[in-house]
């Protein structure tokens, strides 16, 4: 089968009849409006997946049936709602939301999604979404996130591929490679997290660790960022 428009939004609701559902893998993208730190927008989740969905498509197989929804720029940003301009939902609203889109997607007779998410802080809501879509649709449901692909050999330090996390090297340099006219490179620094300390008094503690702490973004760098941004290129 091969797709018309590879953007559910652009089809008439005839169009969209005529397909095969049962074949569509329906893509959710899912991001978010927080603030990263005082040299990157607030937008960066968000411009990632788009740039991200813009530089996939030519790649994709014409025989492929991928179909992209429409991208929901908000998500769970509590933890840095210390600074102006987060945007956030709270878990139970974002759950909602989440699996009514899963319900729709079902109801279209699409038996395959996949939520394709940018933010580190809504990892946990997106697992619980996607099982409960299977549970509850029989779907096929697979949670992705973007920072989890992998990069290239030697592209970041060790210490940055574990610590960089946000507004670091990696998200700059994306940013100034999608969006340069946003970045204030001026305002970029070595944002030394506070999880590197603490990685190096416990080894049972950390946010990924057998020990996921709570945190929130002040925790670990007063600057909401954590990374060395100085080190960044397009």
């Amino acid at each position: 089968m091969r797709l018309k428009h590879r953007f559910w939004a652009d089809y008439t609701a005839r169009d969209f009849a005529a397909l095969d559902p049962g074949r569509l893998i329906a893509i959710l993208p899912v991001g978010a409006i927080e603030q990263h730190g005082p040299h990157l927008p607030l937008s960066v989740d968000q411009a990632i997946l788009d740039g991200m969905i813009s530089a996939t498509l030519p790649l994709i197989s014409p025989e492929c049936p991928a179909i992209f929804l429409p991208t929901l720029p908000v998500g769970k940003s509590n933890e840095h709602s210390a600074w102006p301009g987060t945007l956030t939902f709270s878990t139970q609203t974002l759950i909602s939301m989440w699996m009514e889109i899963g319900d729709c997607v079902a109801a279209a007779g699409v038996r395959k999604l996949v939520l394709l998410n940018s933010h580190g802080g809504q990892i946990s809501v997106m697992d619980i979404v996607a099982r409960d879509l299977r549970i509850k649709h029989k779907m096929i449901t697979v949670a992705a996130n973007w920072f989890a692909m992998g990069l290239p050999e030697g592209l970041l330090t060790p210490e940055e591929n574990r610590f960089g996390i946000h507004a670091g090297d990696l998200e700059t340099s994306v940013m100034l490679a999608l969006h340069p006219d946003l970045v204030q490179m001026d305002h970029a620094r070595n944002f030394h997290t506070k999880i590197a300390d603490l990685a190096q008094e416990n080894r049972h503690l950390g946010l990924t660790n057998a020990g996921k702490i709570g945190w929130q973004a002040q925790d670990m760098n007063a600057a909401g960022a954590c990374g060395d941004a100085t080190k960044a290129t397009a």
